[in-house]
């Protein structure tokens, strides 16, 4: 059992998107950070910080690596961080000169934080291309039903006809900017090191900072431990897109209401009245667009990091963050749904 809807039972078939909840998982984040390890134990050998030989043990290692996660689990009770655990793990299975290489120069944001913009580059991916499906979407709708005439409303009150076009155009005009905002989207590797001046490497830490990133597919960005404007940027994108498919449902929950202007297949049925067709995608839409507002005040909060690391405003991110991408994919999922259900649009033209 658990209390969030987005991996509950059984509310997480509405609400819930398990190819997006698949990056946070504690699966793809351990291999997300062992990733991170090996990518800077290359980058390290490339420039002659640890030998060529340390550098393909620890890879061989984190390549196939399986965590005690009851262990890491009970660590981070007292640590409040997962990476001490971890890294006393693999250091273990290394073994030799080489355990002692590992994680060298590093500190556990470094690999908490990258770990997580490699799994919300993948994450933004999917969400792009799911962008380009709905925009696909609206415009076969367009297609074949741009002509019918619609009443326009302003204030919720009849105003003048419009057109299904129109409408679309209104629906559809920033999903284009914030697919262009993802794909364009910078997700920095994080390497600072215990207090962000990477002070162990000296005079190679920009270069292997450089390397880590390009090794891992990320961009090169000099430490951002106690500056989270990248990750409130993401959560604001993130909000924006599901804000605006909040207005597409609200939309359609209202042209359903009045059920001459369209036709929509596969409504919610009820326990009461059986003749009803509810528009249920079109209501968790809503639901998801202020969702998604309001965890995006919390995200602002946790930008007030004090000093060079917050424990606190790093805690609340995770506990935010995830859920954020979640309900926004779970807000295309839908839209894009919807959008496939929707049999007739606007008044036939007489």
């Amino acid at each position: 059992m658990t209390a969030s809807p987005f991996d509950h039972p059984y509310l997480s078939g509405l609400l819930g998107d398990e190819e997006i909840s698949a990056f946070f998982s504690a699966e793809a984040d351990i291999r997300a950070m062992l990733s991170f390890e090996a990518a800077l134990a290359q980058a390290q050998a490339d420039h002659g910080v640890v030998s060529k030989e340390a550098a393909v043990r620890i890879a061989e290692i984190c390549g196939t690596f399986q965590p005690d996660v009851l262990a890491l689990r009970h660590a981070v009770a007292t640590d409040g961080v997962v990476i001490p655990e971890l890294v006393r793990q693999l250091r273990k299975a290394i073994s030799g000169e080489a355990a002692e290489k590992i994680h060298f120069g590093a500190t556990s944001q470094d690999v908490i934080d990258t770990s997580l913009m490699l799994r919300l580059k993948a994450a933004c991916a999917i969400l792009s291309d799911r962008l380009s499906q709905l925009l696909g979407s609206f415009y076969g709708l367009g297609h074949d039903w741009g002509g019918n005439p619609l009443m326009g409303h302003t204030r919720m009150q009849a105003a003048i006809p419009i057109t299904v076009a129109d409408r679309l155009a209104a629906w559809s005009s920033p999903f284009a900017h914030y697919r262009d905002r993802l794909q364009k989207t910078s997700f920095p590797v994080q390497f600072g090191g215990a207090a962000g001046t990477l002070q162990k490497l000296g005079d190679k830490a920009g270069a292997v900072r450089a390397t880590l990133a390009g090794n891992l597919g990320l961009s090169d960005r000099p430490q951002w431990q106690s500056q989270r404007t990248t990750i409130a940027d993401i959560a604001h994108l993130l909000s924006l897109i599901s804000g605006s498919l909040g207005k597409f449902g609200q939309d359609i929950a209202l042209l359903a209401q009045s059920g001459t202007e369209i036709t929509l297949l596969g409504g919610g049925s009820s326990s009461a009245m059986p003749h009803k067709q509810n528009p249920v995608a079109a209501e968790a839409l809503v639901s998801l667009a202020r969702f998604n507002a309001v965890q995006l005040s919390g995200i602002h909060q946790s930008m007030v990091h004090e000093q060079e690391r917050s424990g606190a405003a790093w805690t609340l991110e995770w506990m935010i963050l995830p859920q954020m991408v979640i309900a926004c994919g779970a807000s295309l999922r839908l839209a894009g749904e919807l959008a496939g259900k929707i049999a007739t649009l606007g008044s036939a033209i007489k």
